[in-house]
């Protein structure tokens, strides 16, 4: 018998503990090599821990235990071997037809009904409407159990409760509470959140940004860039386009700081905050300032896909020197985003809504984002600050521009 012992890996440099957030797999269970077992939560991602060879497994660890960076937390016994995939296929399959003959049954039976059980005929759901009852608050005497009008006035007659009472979704009144344990990336996250709080001097500058050129942009284009690149074209890819193109004109605003030293970035690894099942994450998006459109949409797109899977390692998340937030996809009209550490600002995007503004001395009805930067004054003076949030307002409402560093063509054309 030879039995192969599983450690816990190494989520990256300097990470020590990890925690045991879910078994996949049971004490007792056959499983392949390459197979995944349990899902392990560090500082900084969710990780995999995947069986080395086939076998029967014995856990060591139980999920929610904090454990050692090298600790062997599961044995596989690789004198087991899985059953043969045609074996369970033909298993799976005889159940399969199992279950699916009392279905046929339940089919013909309630093909003879003329209606199907707790319909309301019509004068009763007149009544139920006006009363608030849900037809499943009453037990039907008609046909085939059809709700009557006299099943529900009845109902009325014996103190039938409000609706609102018996709503699954709405409070009962009890006096329970529940305790979670954080995980250990809900815990960095909050530390990380107070320090910011704590060490930078965040303040934070709005603008409003007249979305009607990248609406027009992809109206006429949508269909013939998803042909071409095979992907959809969104709001995303211009605001990075923007912010790279901003980031030049305004590069301590892609700063850190080190220590006593300012430390300024001549490239642009933008973070895109994308939401996971385990809370928000910021993977990068590196070298954003040398990529198309096109490159961005897709970049983007695989970043959250991976991220909804759990599948984003640490490498996705390192670095990065600026962070685009989109709560606008949740519905939000304008908040102050938190800077991400070490960076030193990041750039919130909101609701498009439709609102009146003065063209020309004309009302107009636009499609309007506001937009924020938060930013840290220690390293960003307020007018860069502004200027930035300018600039990134200017290219979006004249995407031209992102094509010419910032400038009109006619600028261009004139050298100004």
């Amino acid at each position: 018998m030879a039995i192969v012992e599983l450690k816990v890996p190494s989520p990256g440099e300097s990470i020590t503990e990890v925690v045991i957030a879910r078994w996949i797999k049971q004490s007792g269970d056959v499983v392949e090599k390459d197979e995944v077992l349990a899902e392990i939560d560090s500082d900084k991602a969710t990780l995999t821990l995947n069986a080395e060879e086939s076998g029967k497994i014995e856990i060591l660890a139980a999920e929610g235990d904090t454990v050692k960076v090298g600790q062997v937390v599961v044995k596989v016994d690789t004198s087991f071997k899985p059953e043969p995939k045609a074996k369970v296929e033909k298993i799976e399959a005889k159940k399969e037809e199992k279950k699916a003959e009392p279905k046929k049954e339940a089919v013909v039976e309630k093909s003879t009904s003329t209606y199907a059980t707790g319909t309301p005929s019509v004068a009763a759901s007149k009544i139920m409407a006006e009363s608030g009852i849900n037809s499943k608050q009453l037990n039907g005497s008609g046909k085939d159990g059809r709700i009557t009008k006299q099943d529900v006035l009845a109902a009325l007659s014996n103190g039938l409760p409000n609706v609102q009472s018996v709503l699954s979704n709405t409070w009962k009144g009890d006096r329970i509470q529940e305790r979670n344990k954080m995980s250990n990336l809900r815990k960095v996250v909050a530390r990380r959140l107070v320090s910011v709080k704590n060490e930078t001097a965040m303040l934070t500058t709005f603008n409003e940004v007249d979305m009607s050129a990248i609406y027009d942009i992809r109206a006429r284009y949508k269909d013939k860039f998803k042909e071409v690149y095979g992907t959809n074209i969104g709001f995303m890819s211009f605001f990075t386009k923007a912010v790279c193109e901003a980031l030049y004109h305004y590069p301590s605003v892609n700063g850190m700081i080190d220590g006593e030293e300012i430390v300024l970035h001549k490239y642009c690894d933008i973070g895109i905050a994308v939401s996971a099942p385990k809370g928000l994450m910021v993977p990068i998006l590196r070298n954003a300032e040398l990529m198309s459109l096109a490159e961005i949409e897709k970049g983007i797109k695989e970043l959250a896909v991976k991220a909804r899977d759990g599948k984003l390692a640490i490498p996705d998340m390192e670095g990065g020197t600026f962070t685009i937030t989109n709560g606008g996809v949740f519905g939000s009209m304008m908040s102050t985003p938190i800077i991400n550490p070490p960076q030193s600002a990041i750039l919130g995007m909101h609701n498009v809504m439709e609102r009146p503004m003065a063209i020309n001395g004309k009302v107009e009805i636009r499609p309007m984002m506001y937009v924020a930067l938060s930013y840290d004054h220690r390293i960003i003076d307020g007018r860069e600050s502004v200027g930035f949030l300018v600039k990134v307002k200017e290219m979006l409402e004249n995407p031209n521009r992102m094509m010419f560093g910032g400038k009109l063509p006619e600028e261009v054309l004139l050298g100004l």
